[in-house]
């Protein structure tokens, strides 16, 4: 079973899959669910890792400077 925890008051979510030895962290943020992988494997460290993320988020998206990913349709017809 995956190992599963919160951080921030449940709104960052870092996990580990079961075939991985990374941890990964996501969170929701306007109007999108967010994934990354933190690289790590150490949980403190992941959750470290997972808070910087998650405050650069928002501080990206309190300046305009949040931008939505790219998919693959978008980028065939480039």
């Amino acid at each position: 079973m995956a190992e599963k925890h919160t951080i921030l008051g449940g709104k960052v979510h870092v996990y580990q899959r079961e075939t991985g030895t990374k941890w990964q962290c996501s969170a929701y943020l306007d109007g999108r669910n967010r994934r990354v992988s933190t690289k790590e494997t150490s949980l403190t460290r992941a959750k470290d890792f997972a808070e910087d993320w998650y405050l650069e988020l928002r501080a990206k998206k309190a300046s305009g400077g949040l931008l939505s990913e790219r998919t693959f349709g978008v980028l065939e017809l480039c």
